[in-house]
């Protein structure tokens, strides 16, 4: 199945080399085993969202390793893709960039053609893609934007697609500027999160460069640790805090305070690996 990755520390910027490319699990690692796009967000110095994706694999991608030991941000969402029916290309690949937020999804989700009905002409426009993910994706913009709250339009949309569309699994990673909502939807697929209490401090170099706070102690380089939370969609390395989400668990991280609530019904119309292509079932799989 696709890998999600996604870390805040709430404030410094930080560099996560160690998750995307070190780790014994890195997103880079994982890659091997989903070849078909790689993307990595993060947030500029103005707190504007930022990506670079390719429709090949992370360890084949220069340009992630090198934005993977460069880029400082206070907030990352990285994703590494499997294909389930759309076309192997750099729009179809995560995160996805709308209303200054970024996104990324694991799972299937039908219907897309009763989902199009539920969105403007304007929400379309936003559209660069033929993913489920990116669809699902403006529906969630379209709700914030109605309801004027993040969480709020969150908690909507994911109900009306539970309720009236046939879901496999809709795990995702949404970010905003210091803050980040996990789901796990429902219980198909795994999410992990990572606190700082549980080692989410450790490999986190903050450098001395503008933009960049030093936090905790001094590591004997002249950098300093930083804590933050790390949500994947599987242990990246053996440090014993990792925590599975429990199925239907929405987290939300904003600065370094975490909250979880527990908002949805079971789906309506659930999917089981039966009901999927031979496609999208590969891409489910844990060793796809």
């Amino acid at each position: 199945m696709c890998r999600l990755f996604g870390m805040t520390t709430g404030g410094p910027r930080v560099r996560a080399t160690f998750w995307l490319l070190d780790a014994p699990q890195s997103l880079k690692a994982q890659s091997r085993r989903m070849p078909d796009g790689t993307g990595l967000g993060w947030f500029s110095l103005g707190d504007e969202p930022v990506r670079d994706r390719a429709p090949i694999a992370a360890y084949q991608n220069a340009d992630f390793a090198s934005h993977a030991r460069n880029v400082v941000s206070h907030t990352f969402v990285s994703h590494v893709r499997y294909a389930s029916g759309a076309p192997v290309s750099v729009h179809n690949a995560h995160p996805f960039d709308m209303n200054d937020r970024l996104f990324a999804h694991n799972g299937v989700v039908k219907g897309m053609d009763v989902l199009d009905t539920w969105l403007t002409d304007v929400d379309k426009a936003l559209l660069e893609g033929d993913t489920d993910s990116e669809r699902v994706f403006a529906y969630v913009t379209a709700e914030i934007r109605r309801r004027g709250d993040t969480t709020a339009g969150l908690v909507a949309a994911i109900r009306r697609i539970a309720a009236e569309l046939p879901v496999y699994s809709l795990n995702l990673l949404l970010a905003e500027a210091c803050k980040l909502w996990a789901l796990r939807y429902p219980a198909q697929n795994e999410l992990w999160v990572l606190t700082p209490r549980f080692g989410g401090f450790r490999h986190l170099q903050s450098p001395h460069e503008p933009g960049s706070l030093n936090v905790s102690g001094p590591n004997g380089d002249g950098r300093h640790a930083a804590p933050a939370y790390v949500i994947a969609s599987e242990r990246m390395d053996d440090d014993p805090g990792w925590r599975l989400l429990e199925p239907g668990e929405l987290l939300l991280v904003d600065g370094l305070k975490a909250t979880s609530v527990f908002p949805f019904a079971p789906p309506a119309h659930p999917l089981t690996k039966a009901d999927l292509s031979a496609s999208e079932a590969a891409s489910q799989s844990e060793s796809g």
